[in-house]
């Protein structure tokens, strides 16, 4: 499994202890020094069901500052992409990869299938 966190972040933080707490091994990731590539976010993606804007971190800063809310909607989905490999402060954290699940964001209930 692989845990993709940015260490500051208190939902990553959550997530975490979560994955401890319920004894499950992981490979950790730092998205802001390893950010996920271009292939890696289009494999993830196709794996997760979920819309493309689900691996938008839509709180942060920069996806503020650079007024995504309003491009994304005009963006192709190769657009949306390249612009998240890009910038790991852009991507949804936390993320969870098992070769049959993709996870973004921490909610406790989703993260029972981890099990």
């Amino acid at each position: 499994m692989l845990f993709i966190e940015y260490p500051k972040c208190t939902t990553c933080q959550k997530a975490k202890k979560w994955l401890d707490e319920n004894n499950l091994t992981y490979e950790d990731r730092n998205i802001k020094e390893d950010n996920p590539t271009y292939d890696e976010l289009r494999k993830w993606y196709g794996k997760s069901g979920l819309s493309l804007k689900k691996f938008f971190n839509t709180s942060g800063l920069l996806y503020k500052s650079m007024k995504l809310k309003d491009k994304l909607p005009e963006m192709s989905e190769d657009e949306m992409l390249m612009l998240l490999a890009t910038d790991g402060m852009l991507v949804k954290r936390p993320i969870v990869i098992t070769d049959d699940i993709v996870l973004t964001g921490f909610k406790p209930s989703e993260w029972e299938k981890l099990k």
